[in-house]
């Protein structure tokens, strides 16, 4: 039995399969705008490689947002037909939890994560949790000016990470502002917080489930182009 994850709300696009929250395989696809076209491919060659069946998956998992637009239709779209088909659970995975998630490990506890998805211009998507993801900023956009996270900063140290992270490396003059940079959601980390929220029952209702994209769709016109 395995579950099978599905990354597509940044410009990679990647796919695991795990059992028990274990790595098994995983692939991704580093060519943007290309989910539409190579997600199912990617996917089937997957569940190829492991050497499993579709009908061994125990559930799919995914990312449900923010991020882009598009991403995310395409993601979680595939991702319910494959749940109805199988008649299998279909678990959400916030993409600003999972990339807080890749990085929990890599800091001392005493430095909060800022996740950070790039929403255009000077806005980001984010958050700001601990270690072990207490919340203390809440997911929201944010419009970066140079006293953002000014008050947290002042008290913290913040590593800020994600593609939202490099426009802000500029703005952001702290000496307790840390800054990583390639870091970028992956499906092949999902598997741990999709093992878990599938043990607690935390699954969504395939029909009524929609991503979280936190903003509105805008569809620009030429003249705003």
């Amino acid at each position: 039995m395995a579950i099978l994850s599905i990354e597509t709300s940044a410009k990679v696009c990647s796919a695991a399969l795990h059992n028990k929250g274990q790595l098994i395989t995983s692939a991704e696809v580093h060519v943007e705008q290309s989910h539409a076209a190579r997600l199912a491919p990617l996917i089937d060659d997957l569940i190829k490689l492991s050497k499993l069946e579709f009908s061994q998956l125990q559930a799919v998992a995914v990312s449900s947002g923010p991020g882009s637009y598009t991403g995310l239709r395409i993601g979680v779209s595939l991702a319910k037909g494959i749940c109805f088909a199988l008649k299998v659970p279909l678990i959400a995975i916030s993409t600003l939890e999972l990339l807080a998630h890749q990085m929990s490990k890599q800091v001392d506890s005493d430095t909060l994560l800022c996740p950070m998805i790039d929403a255009r211009r000077m806005e980001v998507y984010s958050m700001v949790v601990t270690t072990d993801f207490k919340s203390v900023w809440p997911i929201a956009p944010q419009v970066i000016e140079v006293n953002s996270f000014h008050n947290l900063l002042e008290e913290n140290k913040v590593l800020f990470f994600g593609d939202g992270a490099a426009k802000c490396k500029p703005v952001i003059n702290h000496a307790h502002a840390l800054f990583v940079d390639g870091v970028y959601p992956q499906a092949s980390k999902m598997g741990e917080l999709a093992h878990a929220k599938l043990n607690a029952g935390e699954v969504e209702d395939l029909e009524s489930f929609e991503p979280f994209y936190l903003k509105e769709f805008m569809i620009k016109s030429a003249r705003q182009s």
